[in-house]
C-alpha cells in the first residue's frame, strides 16, 4: 500500500494529526486538507531551501505554514480577505509572548468589569436578565449578508467589545494574534454555527462564555510560538490578497519551483459563507457591495458567485469535454423541469469553473521555473442536478493541451455521496511544468 493509500484509509475525515495542530489549528477552514499532505509533497517533489513553494489558493495557508516550518520560502494568493489575514498572522513568529498574554489579561480584565457594569456574566445559557436595546449590534448592512441567528445577541455584544478591545492594541503582531485568537473563539464557542460539508445552524446559544476560551486560544499560540526550537524568521513567507486566475500580477517570472494547493471544487458551495461571520465582525467586508467585490476574484464554482459579465467560459469554448459536461448538465434540467433561476445556470457554472482554472493554468506559467512540478487537491462532484464532473480528469486534460506534463493522477480519498449514493474520488492532479519551448 503506498503513502497515499494509506492516508486514505488512516484520514477518511481528513483531520489533521495530533503532531500537526501547532500553527495550524490556530485558525482553520473546516474543509482544508492535512499538513501531512503538504509534507509528502515537499518530499516527492523535492522542495529545499533554495526552492520557493507557491499556493495560489491559500486559503487558511496549510502549505505555507508548513513550508515555513520546514525552512522553505513559500508565497500565497487567496481572494478571501479574512482568510488571508489568518495565514499572513499564522506565518509571522516573532512576538514577546509575555507581552502577548499580559495584554490579554489586561483586555480580559477591562472586559469582566464591562460587563459587570452592564449586569451580564460571561457564562453559558445563564438567562440573564439584560435590556436587548442596550447591547450592542451590527449595523443592518452587515447583518443583511450574514446566515440568520448566525450568533446571538448578547455573545454578539461580547464580540463586539472584545474584537474593538483587540483594536485598540498599538503593536501590530500581538493585537493580529490576539483578533485571529479571537475569531477562532467566536465561531467555534460563541456562535450558533455548525460546520459540515455546509455551514448552517447548530444548537442555539442565548449566551456563551468567550473570555476564558479566548485565553485558552491565546495561549495555545504563545505555546505554539514558544516550542520553537528555531523560530525560522529568516525564511521568507508572504501570501497576497487576490484573484488566482491572475496570479502572475503577484509573482516573480520565473521563480516557482514548486505549487501545492487545492482550488475550489465545482460542488455549489458558496465559500464565502464559511467565514462570512469573521469578515464582518473584523470589519473586511460590511455590506453586499463588499461582498460581492470579494467574490468576483473567485474562480467560480457556484451559481452564487456567477455574474453577466463573466468570460472564463470563453477559455473552453472549444474544450469538447467540457462543452458535453455543460450540455449534459443543461439536458438533464431540462428533463427534470428545474426551472428555478440557479438551476439555469448549472451549467453555466460548469463552463465557468473550468474557463477559471484553464485562466489560472495559462496565467501561472511564467511565474514558473522548468521543470517545477504541480499538485492539484481536486474532487469529482455530482451536485449539479447528479451529473458526475470528474474534476481531476478533466484539469488533466485542461493542463496537458496547455503544455503541462501529467504525471499522475493519485487517489487521496474517497467519500460517500448522500445524494448520489456514490463513493467520490478526492484526487492529486500532478503536473510538471516542462518550459516555454516545450510548452503551447
Amino acid at each position: 500500500m503506498n503513502y497515499l493509500n494509506e492516508i486514505a484509509v488512516e484520514y477518511q475525515s481528513n483531520k489533521v494529526r495530533k503532531e500537526d495542530h501547532a500553527f495550524h489549528n490556530w485558525y482553520r477552514f473546516v474543509l482544508s486538507y492535512p499538513p501531512h499532505l503538504v509534507n509528502y509533497y515537499l518530499d516527492k517533489f523535492g522542495v529545499d531551501s533554495g526552492s520557493l513553494v507557491l499556493d495560489p489558493f491559500s486559503g487558511t495557508g496549510t502549505t505555507l505554514v508548513e513550508s515555513k516550518l520546514n525552512r522553505i520560502k513559500s508565497v500565497g494568493i487567496e481572494a478571501n480577505p479574512v482568510a488571508r489575514f489568518a495565514t499572513r498572522t499564522k506565518l509571522r513568529w516573532t512576538i514577546n509572548t509575555d507581552e502577548l498574554l499580559d495584554t490579554a489579561l489586561d483586555i480580559m480584565d477591562s472586559l469582566n468589569r464591562i460587563f459587570k457594569e452592564s449586569g451580564i456574566e460571561d457564562k453559558e445559557d445563564c438567562h440573564q436578565n439584560v435590556n436587548l436595546l442596550n447591547l450592542r449590534s451590527l449595523p443592518p448592512e452587515s447583518e443583511k449578508i450574514l446566515l440568520k441567528n448566525s450568533i446571538s445577541p448578547i455573545p454578539l455584544h461580547k464580540s463586539i467589545l472584545l474584537i474593538e478591545q483587540i483594536k485598540s492594541v498599538k503593536d501590530e503582531q500581538i493585537r493580529d494574534n490576539l483578533l485571529l485568537a479571537g475569531l477562532k473563539t467566536i465561531v467555534g464557542d460563541v456562535s450558533n454555527l455548525k460546520f459540515g460539508p455546509e455551514v448552517g445552524l447548530g444548537k442555539i446559544k442565548l449566551d456563551a462564555p468567550i473570555l476564558e476560551p479566548w485565553i485558552c486560544n491565546v495561549s495555545k499560540i504563545i505555546e505554539d510560538i514558544s516550542s520553537l526550537k528555531i523560530l525560522n524568521n529568516d525564511i521568507d513567507s508572504e501570501v497576497h490578497l487576490g484573484d488566482a486566475r491572475i496570479a502572475n500580477q503577484y509573482l516573480t517570472p520565473n521563480s516557482i519551483s514548486a505549487v501545492i494547493t487545492s482550488p475550489p471544487y465545482p460542488n455549489e458551495k458558496d465559500y464565502s459563507r464559511t467565514t462570512r461571520l469573521e469578515n464582518v465582525l473584523v470589519g473586511l467586508v460590511t455590506n453586499m457591495q463588499d461582498l460581492r467585490g470579494v467574490k468576483k476574484t473567485f474562480v467560480r464554482s457556484n451559481t452564487r458567485s456567477v455574474y453577466k459579465e463573466d468570460s472564463d467560459h470563453l477559455y473552453v469554448k472549444d474544450f469538447e469535454s467540457i462543452q458535453q459536461i455543460a450540455k449534459k448538465i443543461e439536458k438533464r434540467r431540462i428533463e427534470l423541469n428545474k426551472t428555478s433561476g440557479f438551476e439555469k445556470m448549472y451549467h453555466k457554472v460548469a463552463l465557468q469553473y473550468f474557463g477559471g482554472m484553464t485562466k489560472h493554468l495559462v496565467n501561472i506559467k511564467n511565474s514558473l521555473v522548468p521543470g517545477a512540478k504541480l499538485a492539484y487537491v481536486v474532487g469529482d462532484q455530482a451536485s449539479f442536478l447528479r451529473v458526475m464532473i470528474r474534476t481531476g480528469q478533466l484539469l488533466a486534460e485542461i493542463s496537458e493541451s496547455l503544455g503541462y506534463r501529467v504525471v499522475d493522477l493519485e487517489l487521496f480519498r474517497t467519500r460517500f455521496a448522500t445524494r448520489s449514493k456514490e463513493e467520490l474520488r478526492e484526487e492529486v492532479l500532478i503536473l510538471e511544468y516542462l518550459g516555454k519551448s516545450n510548452g503551447k
